[in-house]
């Protein structure tokens, strides 16, 4: 939110003045419209409410606003040619639409990001630090293979020297065996999940998610007018035989799961249950939409091996994609489906954007293609680990009892649980005002009392401060 600068000349109720000014000019505030209170205000912009009173005067005494005993202060209506024919109400547009925005907390985290992205000790983010991106692999890249490709649309499919890339890659990695035309690349692995819930569910079709998990902080399934059913997570994943009741009273229609170090409690899957879970999925009839950003960071090597690997009926929809484990600017995504989900989600994505741009889809085949990818992940297991350790280290000294967790053997976020009772929402604002970031539980559709905190963005160097911030934060709000 804007704030008045203090350090100009300009009175700071005149600087209020002006910005409401400009938001009743720009419509944010229609003819009529209430706006908020002198307190209200006064308290979001971080001023004395006798300075607020003062703005408005002036706006007042412009004849832009209105005072009326016991109904507040309004934009008045008839004032410069201002009028509700001429200027739309656009706080109704924009409190409309079928798609939800983003979860209060989250909205809040990527605006205290925006504003300040270098004062905050960023334990939120699930994204890697800059310097663990392969940044002068694709600058050589650039250099000593020049990009001939002509920039007109690609196939909305996806460049299909990057499809051709991913097969033998996707096979000698994770042993998932696919072909270039079973292949949709797609933005990240957000526009494969979006592409499934528009296209392949319809509004009212019940689907069950992990709990805790990702998709919960998603609204897009609530945009589509799913119904959720949660699968409760333990240390070894949902447990596949909980599937069977649920489907009986909710007609499941399709799971999303993340079995491999799963967001945000990093747990893994055993084969057992992933056999189970396969085999009822079949019995029943229920496709699974596997998406699987962490498999490749295990720390020590041999992944677990994947849904989509041992699938032996074509039920698991795969989504993976560099943004976990290269860079999450490349913006590159794939969905392994068959051909006819393909088709319809091509079909789809070329109305959304006409496919992909061809530039990072060129630097994507040839980094995967050229063997990069590979050393990639070396590099970033041997970082990531020396990265978890750190954190498990600084946590224990900083929090001692306060805060238990177990040990993620792969993925970038630690799962903690808070002895103690907290308020989500106090302890983030706590921890803000200390410089620090993290994602309450509740998030992801956890009880309140637990916390994720990503280790592969923050520098080691910063680790102790903020978590010794952190803790401060939480030993204030703890009962």
């Amino acid at each position: 939110m804007w704030k008045p600068d203090r350090t100009v000349k300009k009175p700071i109720y005149q600087q209020i003045a002006d910005y409401m000014e400009r938001r009743i000019a720009f419509g944010e505030f229609p003819p009529g419209s209430l706006l908020p209170s002198e307190r209200k205000l006064a308290d979001a912009l971080g001023v004395n409410r006798s300075t607020v009173i003062l703005a408005y005067d002036e706006l007042l005494a412009s004849g832009l606003i209105e005072r009326a005993k016991g109904s507040g202060t309004r934009v008045t209506r008839h004032k410069w040619g201002i009028t509700p024919k001429q200027t739309p109400n656009w706080r109704t547009y924009v409190e409309g639409g079928t798609f939800l925005p983003n979860l209060p907390f989250i909205r809040r985290i990527r605006e205290e990001l925006r504003k300040a992205p270098g004062d905050m000790i960023d334990f939120a983010s699930g994204e890697l630090a800059p310097d663990l991106f392969p940044n002068d692999i694709v600058r050589a890249l650039m250099r000593e293979q020049p990009f001939e490709e002509d920039l007109g649309y690609d196939d909305p499919q996806g460049y299909a020297p990057l499809r051709e890339a991913l097969v033998p890659y996707l096979e000698k990695q994770l042993d998932i065996r696919s072909m270039e035309s079973s292949i949709l690349i797609t933005s990240g692995s957000q526009q494969s999940l979006y592409l499934i819930t528009q296209c392949l569910l319809s509004p009212g079709d019940t689907v069950a998610i992990e709990d805790p998990s990702y998709c919960y902080s998603l609204p897009m399934f609530q945009s589509a007018g799913l119904r959720l059913v949660r699968l409760p997570v333990d240390e070894m994943g949902m447990n596949p035989d909980d599937i069977v009741a649920l489907h009986r009273q909710h007609r499941i229609r399709m799971l999303f799961l993340n079995p491999n170090f799963q967001n945000p409690t990093g747990s893994v899957m055993p084969l057992e249950r992933k056999i189970r879970l396969l085999q009822i999925a079949a019995d029943l009839g229920i496709p699974i939409v596997e998406d699987d950003p962490f498999t490749l960071t295990g720390f020590h090597g041999d992944p677990p091996p994947t849904l989509k690997s041992l699938d032996t009926t074509g039920n698991v929809l795969y989504i993976g994609s560099l943004s976990k484990i290269a860079a999450s600017g490349l913006r590159i995504g794939w969905l392994i489906a068959p051909q006819a989900v393909v088709s319809r989600l091509t079909d789809a994505r070329q109305q959304m954007d006409f496919g992909l741009s061809r530039i990072p889809q060129w630097v994507a085949s040839h980094f995967i293609a050229g063997g990069h990818c590979e050393r990639q992940i070396q590099l970033l297991r041997h970082s990531l680990l020396e990265k978890r350790d750190t954190l498990m280290k600084e946590l224990r000294a900083a929090a001692g009892s306060s805060v238990t967790f177990s040990e993620p053997q792969g993925g970038l976020n630690l799962w903690c649980k808070i002895n103690g009772q907290v308020d989500d929402f106090k302890l983030l604002d706590e921890a803000i005002k200390r410089g620090v970031l993290f994602v309450p539980g509740s998030v992801y559709g956890s009880d309140h009392g637990f916390m994720r905190i990503s280790f592969a963005r923050p520098p080691l160097a910063d680790m102790r401060v903020g978590l010794t911030q952190l803790s401060e934060a939480l030993q204030q709000h703890m009962k």
